[in-house]
């Protein structure tokens, strides 16, 4: 049987999300490793990403 758990949407406190049931995906490993390994690396965004819309 399959178990779905909600998404944390604009959730901020970890121990809620995690006494709730809400999808948590640790990723440090994945982080220590860009992090440790000798080379660089592109993390590109897609253009505008992050800007305000009045155009400041």
């Amino acid at each position: 049987m399959d178990v779905i758990r909600k998404l944390p949407v604009g959730m901020q406190d970890f121990e809620d999300l995690r006494t709730r049931d809400f999808l948590y995906v640790d990723k440090t490993e994945y982080v220590y490793r860009l992090a440790t390994r000798g080379k660089p690396y592109f993390l590109g965004r897609p253009r505008r990403f992050g800007k305000s819309r009045n155009g400041e």
